[in-house]
């Protein structure tokens, strides 16, 4: 259980800064989801996609 707990938030970090490589959206979401997949399966392939693609917003509301 407490691996766990030590894992969970390790494995968030990894996938949120995954998720910033790339120079498009499609790319942003692909890097996320692969994090995604390797620490939480599928779930955790949805979630860094998305993750990905609120990266990809963030980055072109900077660019304007």
């Amino acid at each position: 259980m407490t691996r766990t707990l030590v894992f969970l938030p390790a494995a968030a970090l990894l996938a949120a800064s995954l998720a910033a490589c790339g120079t498009n959206m499609e790319q942003r979401a692909a890097t996320g989801a692969a994090a995604g997949m390797v620490v939480a399966g599928p779930v955790g392939a949805a979630v860094g996609a998305g993750v990905g693609a609120v990266v990809n917003e963030v980055e072109e509301d900077k660019a304007e």
